[in-house]
């Protein structure tokens, strides 16, 4: 009877929620929500009315973030997880601004070449699927290192995401799409059957029923931390480990803890803006690119102006020059990272910029410095009392590993692939790295996830983030400089197309829909243009001065705005 009387106070509590405020056979998706009180944006509307559920219950933003967070796991398997991990950036009602790493790390039995084959030749196959291309996961520890900060009981939090796995939710197109999409690599990569594959077609509207992801999701609850880390499921992740040739151990498992970490915080135009500090890319990348805008009258150039758009692809590749050759886990590798978001160095590297002249890469390389991830999802809340949440949390590729847990039912990551499994070779988003992020035991993995706040007169403004691989920091990038230099609406600013550009590969990446005029003037300068899908998902929030609460989900997906 002690096991079941949580659980069943959560489901019973649900229930009576959920059948007043939640149908998740019968649902739409809203883009937009304007109002007062709080609002959730995430990459799936049963995830965001969750959310908004548990404010309306006095839950404060970090109860709702842990809740949503817990039912995209279930609702958007392709990214949101509890096999995977990421980073959350908060600020809180009494003024602190807390950054917590809950990112993968490297198994205790991973070392430096073991995706190299006799040739010493890599084998991206290896880091990209299956078994062996699993992080040891650290979402649930993160989710039970936020909710120090949070109000409500951790078991009314996970129960909508056992009532949501136990009893199935109607899937979207998209999402039927996707399973389709990964069919033969969820056959290929599994030991076991699994839930995400039968004899017919996925479509939009088929039931999704996992009770085995329901029962992992009952023992969390139960046990805390330990559910996930230790006991039944841990077993069960071992197993399906030694099974397939993967390397994850009960020691990794119970040794993985979350860190706290010290904010990256930087003054742009008179706002202080709050990130993801390293392993997070984005916590060097976003204040340099910001602080080499800052040099230029951007706003008199204009939102998609040839000398805006040259000026801000510049930009982009010099700081990922850098990215590519400094950075890395900044507990294993030393990271000159107050010598590359310095004043100095920001105005040496420009000095590379000439304008109405396409750079090259491989002229533009790293700078000088005294030695001192595209399936990902985001999502942004803020409730009534001044605290803001921004959650970054990943799988890495879409499904991740593409392998489940047998009888457990949650998804492996497959972020192994986000080290340099060798140097100078490329991971699945064409992202070159070196000795900064190469495989170590127990390291984590470079990313490009940047959930970033922007405070105005110390107080939560801009809440944004987004998925894409190494496109999310440019993409966060682009979304400030429209909201604060550009002036643009939340709307615009998240919707309109966006472009991108990594250093290598040397090209311009333009959205589908981008400009065409633009595009032929950038390719008479030299640059090599290639149009593509979405570049991300962003998901934003702003609290304009009268205490007004504007939030957006992106078009480019199932993407939903919900607020009260």
């Amino acid at each position: 009877m002690k096991y079941f009387l949580p659980v069943i106070y959560g489901l019973l509590l649900v229930n009576v929620v959920v059948a007043q405020e939640l149908d998740p056979y019968n649902y739409s998706i809203q883009k937009t929500f304007r109002g007062r009180n709080g609002a959730v944006v995430s990459a799936h509307p049963l995830a965001s009315k969750v959310g908004v559920m548990i404010l309306k219950k006095g839950g404060n933003a970090i109860d709702a973030a842990i809740a949503t967070k817990l039912a995209l796991a279930v609702v958007y398997p392709a990214a949101g997880n509890i096999g995977g991990g990421g980073f959350m950036v908060a600020h809180l009602n009494d003024g602190r601004n807390i950054t917590l790493d809950f990112r993968e790390k490297a198994p205790g039995r991973a070392h430096r070449d073991m995706y190299l084959d006799s040739a010493g030749n890599a084998d991206l196959d290896k880091s990209q699927y299956g078994h062996l291309a699993a992080g040891v996961p650290g979402s649930v520890a993160g989710l039970f290192t936020a909710h120090t900060y949070a109000r409500l009981p951790f078991r009314d939090l996970i129960a909508p995401a056992i009532e949501l796995a136990e009893k199935g939710y109607s899937i979207t197109e998209e999402e039927a799409e996707g399973l389709n999409s990964e069919r033969e690599n969820f056959l290929k990569y599994n030991t076991t059957t699994t839930v995400f594959t039968k004899n017919n077609p996925w479509k939009a509207g088929d039931t999704l029923v996992q009770k085995d992801l329901a029962n992992t999701l009952r023992r969390i609850s139960k046990r805390g931390m330990k559910g996930f880390y230790a006991g039944k499921t841990a077993k069960l992740l071992v197993a399906e480990m030694k099974r397939g040739g993967g390397i994850i151990s009960r020691k990794d498992l119970r040794d993985y803890k979350a860190v706290s970490r010290n904010p990256s915080a930087f003054k742009y135009k008179g706002y202080d803006v709050v990130t993801m500090p390293l392993p997070s890319s984005g916590g060097v990348l976003l204040p340099m690119m910001l602080k080499m805008t800052e040099q230029f009258p951007i706003a008199e150039y204009g939102f998609h102006s040839l000398k805006a758009v040259q000026l801000m692809t510049e930009i982009e590749r010099l700081a990922y020059a850098d990215r590519a050759f400094y950075l890395g886990d900044e507990d294993y590798y030393k990271v000159p990272v107050a010598k590359l978001t310095s004043d100095a160095y920001i105005k040496e590297r420009l000095r590379l910029y000439k304008p109405d002249t396409a750079g090259n890469s491989k002229a533009i390389r790293e700078g000088s410095v005294e030695k001192e991830s595209e399936e990902t999802t985001h999502l942004s809340i803020v409730d009534n009392t001044g605290n803001a949440v921004s959650i970054t949390t990943t799988l890495n590729g879409g499904y991740g590993a593409c392998t489940v847990v047998g009888g457990a039912g949650f998804l492996l990551n497959n972020e192994m692939d986000d080290f340099s499994v060798k140097p100078g070779v490329p991971n699945m988003f064409g992202a070159i790295g070196g000795e900064a992020n190469a495989i170590v035991p127990g390291k984590r993995m470079l990313s490009s996830m940047t959930p970033t706040i922007v405070l105005k007169n110390g107080k939560p403004h801009i809440v944004a983030g987004t998925p894409g691989g190494t496109t999310i920091t440019t993409s966060v990038y682009q979304t400030l400089v429209n909201m604060i230099d550009f002036n643009m609406s939340t709307f615009d600013a998240v919707n309109k197309p966006k472009f991108h550009m990594q250093w290598l590969p040397d090209i311009l990446f333009l959205e589908k829909d981008f400009p065409l005029e633009v595009s032929a003037a950038l390719e008479k300068m030299g640059y090599e243009i290639k149009r593509r899908g979405q570049i991300g998902r962003t998901e934003v929030i702003k609290i304009l001065d009268d205490g007004t609460i504007e939030a957006v989900g992106d078009r480019r997906g199932d993407d939903a705005a919900e607020g009260f």
